[in-house]
């Protein structure tokens, strides 16, 4: 009589199989990014740090419990940083989620236009305007640990992420309009910054993230050409800026020259210039107010 043979298990999927097939099923979803994704999704879920993560996969380390399953979250469009809680940002750990924008690597050059002109100045004070995540403002107050920061963001939903980033960080965060925002620091600021929503109200995003996920009002800025909130952030940093003050605003490629004419119209902006990021596109356009006595020159007062 022979002996029963016990069933065989079937063998746990191994890590690298996992992150190469979590690739190639991104890669047919059309995520722009597949193996990173894939990766970072283990990443997620092991905690080992990217470089560490990749050693194990040269081994037959399994995959972690519920990798298939982010997979196929991400797979579906659902931004990365949605499900992992987390965006980077310059040297920022942000936590994020649904109600607040995603921040963009592009706009880490707008923080350093900001940091290179208070270099050397003592205790700047400085206002983000529209601050969404906290992503400006926080890498503005631990980059400068003297500066002091305030910062408004209009959606309470975003006020809310921004207010766990930007709490350790002793941000001054307020939940208002940016167009009204901190009248009390009426002209005692020494650089504006902001990230304004500007993409005009017919202009859909081509990227499923950034259409079905990204909160409406914090992409579109109001009109047709989507400029009424970049005009209304310039009307507010001319407001809060010192004479000889430092205003930088991030935009599409499309309107910096548009930007800069409105700048010039005003008669209250000097040395007005066009950045590239890193990419080589016309990403942000910064500003020096004018001295009184010239502004009143130009003014013909």
């Amino acid at each position: 009589m022979t002996e029963p043979t016990s069933a065989v298990p079937a063998q746990t999927q191994t890590l690298a199989a996992a992150v190469r097939e979590a690739a190639a099923l991104l890669a047919e979803a059309g995520v722009p990014s597949p193996r990173a994704d894939a990766e970072l999704l283990a990443d997620h879920l092991l905690n080992v740090g990217l470089g560490r993560l990749r050693s194990l996969m040269l081994g037959d380390t399994p995959a972690p419990p519920g990798y298939a399953e982010l997979v196929a979250e991400r797979a579906r469009r659902i931004p990365l940083q949605h499900i992992t809680g987390v965006a980077y940002f310059r040297y920022l750990e942000l936590a994020v989620g649904p109600g607040v924008f995603i921040p963009r690597p592009e706009t880490e050059s707008v923080v350093q236009l900001a940091i290179d002109h208070v270099r050397g100045m003592d205790s700047p004070r400085i206002v983000d305007l529209g601050t969404g995540s906290g992503a400006i403002a926080g890498s503005l107050a631990s980059e400068l640990p003297g500066a002091e920061v305030h910062a408004v963001e209009f959606s309470p939903f975003a006020h809310a992420w921004a207010a766990k980033n930007l709490a350790p960080l002793g941000v001054n965060l307020v939940l208002g309009d940016l167009r009204d925002a901190f009248m009390e620091l009426n002209g005692s600021v020494d650089v504006v910054v902001s990230n304004p929503p500007y993409i005009p109200a017919e202009a859909i995003p081509n990227e499923p993230e950034v259409a079905l996920h990204d909160p409406p009002e914090a992409l579109y800025g109001g009109g047709a050409d989507g400029m009424e909130l970049p005009t209304a952030a310039a009307a507010s940093a001319a407001r809060l800026l010192r004479p000889g003050g430092y205003f930088v605003m991030e935009h599409a490629e499309v309107q910096a020259g548009w930007i800069a004419a409105m700048l010039a119209k005003t008669g209250t902006w000097t040395a007005i210039t066009t950045h590239l990021d890193l990419n080589g596109k016309k990403r942000a356009t910064s500003a020096v107010l004018v001295e009184d006595s010239a502004r009143n020159e130009r003014m013909g007062q």
